[in-house]
C-alpha cells in the first residue's frame, strides 16, 4: 500500500484541495495514523495546500503499509471521483491473507559475502559525497528555479546514509572540474565504503553545463577518469555511485529555455513538440551546444562504478519550479524506503520503475543506468 500511494503521490498533490486535506487529516488523527502534534505541524507549518498534501503523504508513506491503506480509503471515502482519477482500485488491506500472500517473499538472498561489497559501522562514518547544483546561470533565462529542493532533497538523503557531503552551488565548468579533483584528494576516501558524486545543471550529452557564459561546459567522462583507480588508488575496490540530473539534447535553436507545462493537463509531447507548448507548473529544461560522444575507459581503470543518468541520449528532464526534478524526488522517495534493505542496482531500478508507471507506456522521461562496473551488490546498511 505505501508503493499505491507512493506511484499516485505528485498527482494526489497537485489536485488536492483545502476541505479534501482538512478531512483527511481529521481521519487519519481518528485512526491514531497521526498524532495531535504531527497534525499541527502540517496545519501550522504549511500555508500552501500543495505543501500540506505532501507533508501528510510523506508522512504517512514512511509509517507503512497499513497507515498507507488507510490513508487510501479515506480518500476514496472522501473524494471518489479523485481516487478514480488516481487509477486506484479499491484498497486491500495489507493484513488481509490476500495481502499477506504478496508480502510473503524470500528473505533477500546477497549470496554471501563475496557477492557484496564491504560496509562496517565504522565505515559508514567515513562515507563522503560530493554535490554540484547549478541554481543561477549568466544567463539569467537559463536559472533552474527548482533546483534549490533538489539540493536540499539530496543533503537530507545523503546525510541519512551517512555521508558527509561537500557541496557546492553555481560552478562554471571548470571549477566542476577542480571540485572532482579536490574530491578524489579527499582525506576520508581511505577509510570510506564508497562515495556518491551528484552533479544537477543544464546539459548536453556527455557534457554538463557551467554557470558562466556558454559555451561553458564540463566532460562527465572526467568524473570516471579523475576518480579512476589509477588518479584515484583510495577508492580501488569501492563502489563510486554518480547521479547526473541534466538534459542530453542537442537544440542550439533553443538555448536555456525553460518550457512550461499545465499540471492538470494530460501531457503528450514529442521531442519536436516539445518547444512550442508553453504556460503552466511543470517544465522541462533543454540543454545547448554540440554534440559529442562519450569515449568508453578500459575496465581496470573504471572499475568499480555505477551511473544514473536522468534521461536517455537525445532527450529532455522534466523539473518542477517548486518541486524540483523528477529524478531527484523519486531518488529521494525510493531510497528513504528502500534503501535499508536494497543494494544500489535495485534502487536505481525501482526509481526507473516510478518513471514507467508516472508516464504509463508514453515514456516522455526515462533514467538509464550507464557505465556499471559493479563486480557485487552495494548495500548501503550492514546485511
Amino acid at each position: 500500500m505505501a508503493d499505491e500511494l507512493r506511484r499516485v503521490r505528485t498527482q494526489f498533490i497537485n489536485r488536492s484541495n483545502v476541505a479534501l486535506i482538512s478531512q483527511l487529516l481529521d481521519d487519519l488523527l481518528d485512526d491514531g495514523v497521526l498524532n495531535d502534534g504531527e497534525k499541527e505541524t502540517i496545519v501550522q507549518g504549511y500555508s500552501v495546500i500543495q505543501d500540506r498534501a505532501r507533508e501528510v503523504t510523506s508522512m504517512v508513506i514512511k509509517k507503512g503499509d497499513d497507515a498507507s491503506w488507510k490513508m487510501i480509503a479515506h480518500l476514496k471515502e472522501r473524494d471518489l471521483n479523485l481516487f478514480t482519477v488516481l487509477g486506484l482500485n479499491t484498497p486491500l488491506h495489507p493484513c488481509s491473507p490476500a495481502a499477506a500472500s504478496n508480502q510473503n517473499k524470500a528473505p533477500r538472498q546477497d549470496g554471501g559475502a563475496n557477492c557484496s561489497y564491504p560496509v562496517t559501522e565504522a565505515s559508514k562514518k567515513n562515507r563522503v559525497a560530493l554535490l554540484i547544483t547549478n541554481m543561477e546561470f549568466s544567463n539569467p533565462s537559463q536559472n533552474r528555479n527548482g533546483a534549490k529542493k533538489d539540493q536540499e532533497n539530496m543533503e537530507r538523503v545523503l546525510r541519512w546514509l551517512h555521508y558527509d557531503v561537500v557541496s557546492h552551488t553555481n560552478l562554471t565548468g571548470k571549477q566542476i572540474e577542480e571540485a572532482v579533483v579536490d574530491f578524489a584528494k579527499h582525506p576520508k576516501l581511505k577509510s570510506t565504503d564508497s562515495v556518491v558524486v551528484i552533479i544537477m545543471s543544464h546539459g548536453k550529452l556527455g557534457k554538463v553545463l557551467g554557470v558562466g557564459p556558454q559555451p561553458d561546459e564540463f566532460l562527465l567522462s572526467e568524473i570516471y577518469e579523475h576518480l579512476s583507480t589509477k588518479k584515484c588508488p583510495a577508492l580501488l575496490d569501492k563502489p563510486k555511485i554518480i547521479v547526473v540530473q541534466a538534459c542530453r539534447v542537442d537544440s542550439p535553436a533553443h538555448p536555456g529555455k525553460a518550457i512550461y507545462i499545465t499540471a492538470s493537463t494530460e501531457v503528450h509531447l514529442t521531442l519536436e513538440s516539445i518547444f512550442t507548448e508553453q504556460s503552466g507548473t511543470v517544465y522541462v529544461e533543454d540543454g545547448t551546444g554540440e554534440y559529442i560522444e562519450d569515449a568508453l575507459r578500459s575496465a581496470h581503470r573504471e572499475k568499480d562504478f555505477i551511473s544514473l543518468l536522468s534521461c536517455t541520449p537525445g532527450t529532455v528532464s522534466y523539473r518542477h519550479p517548486e518541486e524540483g526534478s523528477l529524478l531527484i524526488q523519486y531518488i529521494a522517495d525510493v531510497f528513504e524506503q528502500h534503501a535499508k534493505n536494497d543494494h544500489i542496482e535495485e534502487l536505481f531500478r525501482k526509481v526507473m520503475q516510478r518513471f514507467e508507471e508516472s508516464f504509463g507506456n508514453d515514456k516522455h522521461q526515462m533514467p538509464t543506468k550507464e557505465r556499471c562496473s559493479l563486480a557485487r551488490h552495494f548495500f548501503f546498511f550492514p546485511q
